[in-house]
């Protein structure tokens, strides 16, 4: 059974807290270099429908995150200054649970905020093999990644699932705690696309088997950052990609009183930024309903956060 390394001073994300992590908490708010620390272990259906499927996916939620987004969705376990719920798990728990899953027939699992923890996603991965479970794997990170901590895990991971969230610095820094985002995001972005390219290969079930999707959550009032998100990817690498617009902000309690992100999106702001992924000539991706953000509102005091 692989061991994982003590992480004092630590270097995994581009935050480099420097901060010693057994026994202590880094800039994520996690510690327990040995550990295993995880707010829920479920099937999600919530997914791309290449990622989810019918069935869903194993998903594997980590507890505390790099990037600190005052509007984030899943506050209850992203937010640091918070008691998270969930637990801190040895290796064999972990695997139990995650092999319930796998069990019933799900062939892929997803790791979630996983940029904090990625000596246990490589512990994971390597014991499911070592115990004959060979799932597709999906990380799914809010692309706030050193480039070579990416590297460290080519030919593990299947599918990138980045979300790339801004191109304004101004925006990063105020919303989510770091000036650098942008840059940091873009190099990240190009280091999976390096690694996977613009092809998506899919299972004989119509699973997705290896590939690149890049999300984009349009926020308010902050359509001129959407849009340069999808320039970027255009012109810096292909319109070839597959990406995913999501429309599903809503606004958590954190925000209420933080003009725009107090508000929803507007319909007119959604159409400004699916019209330039257009008019960019991205043809392959998802364009999630306008509507659709009373579905994405996960309570992780829950065994099934997402609902049944």
């Amino acid at each position: 059974m692989e061991e994982i390394q003590q992480r004092q001073r630590c270097t995994l994300c581009p935050r480099a807290c420097g901060a010693d992590r057994d026994g202590g908490h880094g800039s994520c708010g996690t510690g327990t270099g040995t550990g295993f620390e995880v707010a829920s272990v479920t099937v999600h259906h919530g997914e791309e429908p290449v990622i989810s499927g019918t069935d869903g996916l194993c998903n594997i939620f980590f507890s505390g995150c790099n990037l600190q987004c005052i509007y984030c969705q899943n506050y209850q376990i992203s937010r640091n200054t918070d008691r998270i719920p969930g637990s801190t798990l040895s290796l064999p728990e972990l695997i139990g649970r995650i092999t319930v899953i796998l069990d019933r027939g799900i062939e892929n699992i997803g790791f979630v905020s996983p940029s904090h923890m990625v000596p246990q996603v490589r512990a994971i991965t390597r014991e499911l093999h070592r115990l004959g479970y060979f799932p597709i794997v999906v990380y799914n990170t809010n692309a706030y990644e050193k480039v070579e901590t990416l590297r460290s895990l080519e030919g593990l991971v299947d599918v990138y699932l980045p979300d790339f969230k801004y191109m304004d610095k101004s925006l990063a820094a105020h919303w989510s705690g770091v000036a650098d985002y942008p840059s940091v995001a873009c190099s990240a972005i190009k280091e999976m696309y390096r690694q996977k390219g613009n092809r998506l290969f899919f299972t004989d079930s119509g699973k997705l088997r290896s590939g690149m999707i890049v999300r984009h959550l349009v926020l308010p009032g902050a359509v001129a950052s959407s849009i340069g998100v999808f320039r970027f990817l255009a012109e810096e690498l292909s319109n070839r990609l597959a990406v995913s617009l999501m429309a599903q902000y809503q606004p958590t309690r954190h925000v209420m009183g933080l003009p725009p992100l107090h508000r929803k999106i507007t319909a007119a702001e959604y159409e400004q930024v699916a019209t330039e992924v257009e008019r960019l000539g991205f043809e392959n991706g998802w364009f999630q309903e306008y509507d659709s953000a009373e579905q994405y509102n996960p309570d992780f005091t829950l065994p099934s956060p997402f609902g049944g």
